[in-house]
């Protein structure tokens, strides 16, 4: 074998890495994390629905601040729904990664057509609140191509025509942003509805969001 004295190793990018001696316990955890990610399945709270695993894939293509944010609604509507497991990245040398190597284990919700009633979303910004509210008028906020990255979802739920176990790279319920990586356990169904709405997220995109009486604010208590 040889050592890391004769051989600089490289980054899975193909970079030379500049300091190995400097960053295995980093390297190492992030590894932890992975094989936690391939092997150990999440559990989705709302109706008790089993989404899983998955191979160290993004949920979302940016990366994330790593700060938590709440959303929650009296009502979610959508159609074309699908979800699947997923891991996000925060930026290189994040003071928010603690020890989690950077990574979140997520459950990715994509939904085609959504629309949201009395929508709250707040985050913690230590002492002080940053708060969103919209669509508590007789407007409601609708989205399409929506996908949330989550650690926590509650609600009251019911789905139509729903689809459990399927590859997530052959979902087509929720269009092309619907679909997971090979190999992953993943769900589906025509429509999704969610009362009481209550989600931990780490990101949220949308390619299109409309947001009437949009109030934005800080606060000492959240959504």
């Amino acid at each position: 074998m040889t050592s890391s004295a004769e051989h600089t190793p490289e980054r899975p990018d193909g970079a030379a890495a500049a300091d190995v001696s400097a960053t295995p316990a980093r390297r190492g955890r992030v590894r932890a994390r992975r094989a936690a990610v391939m092997a150990v399945p999440a559990t989705l709270a709302a109706a008790g629905l089993a989404v899983l695993t998955a191979q160290g894939a993004l949920g979302v293509q940016f990366a994330i601040s790593g700060m938590p944010f709440t959303v929650t609604a009296t009502e979610l509507n959508g159609t074309g729904f699908a979800q699947f497991g997923g891991l996000d990245e925060m930026a290189e040398g994040s003071p928010n990664a603690g020890d989690t190597g950077g990574q979140v284990l997520v459950v990715t919700s994509v939904i085609k057509n959504a629309t949201l009633t009395k929508l709250c979303q707040s985050v913690d910004l230590g002492g002080t609140n940053l708060v969103i509210r919209a669509g508590e008028g007789s407007q409601k906020v609708s989205a399409s191509d929506l996908t949330t990255d989550s650690t926590e979802l509650t609600g009251d739920a019911a789905f139509n025509n729903i689809e459990i176990g399927n590859d997530a790279s052959t979902l087509d319920k929720a269009g092309p942003k619907g679909r997971g990586p090979k190999g992953v356990f993943s769900q589906q169904s025509d429509t999704v509805h969610i009362a009481n709405l209550r989600q931990t997220n780490y990101a949220t995109t949308a390619g299109v969001f409309k947001l009437p009486g949009l109030k934005l604010g800080f606060s000492g208590s959240g959504c």
